[in-house]
């Protein structure tokens, strides 16, 4: 079985022309002998003149001995013209041949600069998976390096013939993965693969929110106690979908403001959407009360008064969704079952392990209880990572498509871990991500951090919560281009990319851990840790 690089290509989710050379990596894989090695998606430039010179080959092959195979693959229709053969895109023609000339002239000069004109060998194929050749004469490329439809399950053999594996070692041999990985820069393309990872993840998690929604009983009162990314966010979406077709009165109530403002979003128009301490101050508003959120203790009179309120017709709901309910406290589900209309369907949605406030869980008696255990959002190693961290108790499936996101370390000596975040931040940066892509997550809490004052670090600016609230109680951001928080305020949001930051600690402890999960678990394709020493002795002792 061949080896092909860069790995991931299996959990991507892709159609089309794409999806052909997908087809094509499974049949060399399977049928070449393990000594081989496939490349896809290789890029590469050169400079000459002044001018940019792109080259672009589908596939390269490098056999034992060293010899490389460039496989330009086109599929779907060709033409056969008289000036040889052709492909159509939809704004232009290409002509075939001098498309694989160009590709192979570019690669020859920047072998030759490496490993010197005779250090190495290369060939050409051109493979057409859907296309028979009629006059194979004309194509450009030798008649003996063409494998079109008709030849397509030999596709393998012909390779090795091109590439034997027994002729002597060529002076290049025990470079080219390096050339190819480090001179080509042979890395998936980030942002395609952002955009792809969402909508794979999506689908591949939607159980939860498929099954859930199937289940009848009154009075309706369900607890789904989930781990991270298990689907309850896109169960919650589906819930209030529901809902407001059927034309019911819907509120969605969490913990965490971002939260809420991240929910309303993308909520259907006439849910109502909001963190529990915005349903007070909202409920007391409309019976004509004002909570003033700049006095000390303002949040704990806000409950209270929002507790003993009378709770007008107008105010209650026909579906309640609670979201992160291991943040609430037992005097709060009293609260909301005043907000029930008459046979109101509840929704308690919840996960233990990101009960980061370490509050006791709330009793609620006669409620009917689920569990789902796969986390599908986070890629397999990270989870493994938290996995051996916590000594193997997590009870977390990783059942996520990807898994080789590779876990990456930084570590700081000086009392500021604002230096090697910035050095986390910019790794990030140079694999791929965009800053849209990358939230910087702060282990210790906003009032602990020692980085959330910053408004920028190195030459990134952070866009920040300040700590104030406006009139309205609205939280105020600085202006910036990296999201900062803590894992605290981000609970129950996701990002491609997660800096987990300011990861300081002697010992670990349950409250460490929880932490560390739910920050982890924030990320969708790659985690940064950026630990202090002791902390990193720690952690390197535990994996």
């Amino acid at each position: 079985m061949a080896q092909i690089f860069p790995s991931g290509w299996t959990h991507t989710a892709v159609t089309g022309a794409a999806q052909r050379e997908i087809e094509t990596l499974e049949m060399l894989r399977e049928n070449l002998p393990d000594a081989y090695c496939v490349y896809h998606g290789v890029h590469w430039t050169r400079l000459r003149s002044g001018f940019s010179i792109f080259g672009e080959a589908d596939f390269v092959v490098v056999s034992p001995a060293g010899r490389v195979m460039v496989i330009e693959q086109k599929s779907g229709f060709l033409e056969e013209t008289a000036d040889g053969l052709v492909k159509a895109y939809s704004n232009k023609r290409k002509a075939v041949g001098a498309q694989i000339q160009r590709t192979v002239s570019s690669l020859y000069g920047r072998l030759s600069a490496v490993f010197g004109a005779d250090g190495f060998r290369i060939e050409e194929l051109l493979y057409c998976p859907d296309y028979t050749i009629r006059n194979p004469s004309i194509a450009g490329v030798n008649p003996a390096r063409i494998v079109d439809a008709s030849r397509r399950a030999s596709l393998a053999a012909v390779i090795e013939r091109a590439l034997p594996a027994d002729e002597p070692p060529l002076p290049c041999a025990g470079k080219l993965h390096a050339f190819f990985s480090n001179e080509l820069s042979l890395t998936p393309d980030v942002g395609a693969m952002v955009g792809e990872s969402a909508k794979l993840t999506t689908r591949i998690s939607e159980g939860l929110a498929t099954w859930a929604r199937n289940i009848e009983f009154q009075p309706f009162r369900l607890r789904v106690i989930g781990t991270a990314g298990s689907g309850k966010t896109q169960l919650a979406i589906r819930v209030m979908q529901d809902a407001v077709a059927a034309g019911r009165h819907t509120l969605y109530v969490c913990f965490n403001r971002p939260l809420a403002d991240h929910l309303r979003a993308i909520a259907p128009e006439g849910a109502a959407v909001m963190s529990y301490h915005q349903l007070c101050a909202t409920s007391l508003k409309a019976l004509g009360t004002d909570v003033d959120f700049s006095e000390p203790g303002a949040f704990s009179r806000l409950e209270a008064a929002f507790a003993t309120c009378e709770v007008p017709a107008h105010l209650k709901y026909d579906v309640l969704i609670v979201d992160e309910g291991q943040d609430f406290q037992q005097e709060w589900v009293i609260a909301l079952e005043r907000l029930l209309a008459p046979d109101a369907r509840w929704w308690w949605l919840e996960d233990p392990m990101q009960n980061l406030y370490l509050r006791a869980p709330v009793t609620l008696p006669g409620w009917v209880e689920v569990r789902a255990s796969a986390n599908y959002r986070t890629p397999r190693d990270i989870l493994k990572v938290i996995e051996l961290l916590a000594g193997g108790t997590l009870n977390a499936e990783a059942a996520s498509p990807f898994a080789d996101s590779g876990v990456e370390g930084f570590s700081y000596a000086a009392d500021t871990a604002e230096h090697a975040t910035g050095e986390a931040i910019s790794a990030a940066l140079a694999a791929g991500f965009r800053p849209a892509d990358i939230a910087v997550l702060t282990l210790q809490g906003r009032e602990r951090s020692a980085l959330a004052a910053l408004e920028r670090i190195g030459e990134y600016r952070l866009r920040s919560f300040t700590g104030r609230y406006d009139n309205e109680g609205l939280p105020v951001y600085r202006v910036g281009d990296l999201l900062f928080d803590s894992v605290y305020r981000f609970k129950g949001q996701c990002a491609p990319c997660v800096v987990l930051t300011e990861i300081d600690f002697e010992t670990m402890d349950d409250g460490i851990l929880r932490r560390l999960f739910v920050g982890a678990t924030r990320a969708t394709m790659k985690l940064m840790l950026v630990m202090s020493e002791r902390a990193a002795r720690e952690v390197t002792a535990r994996l």
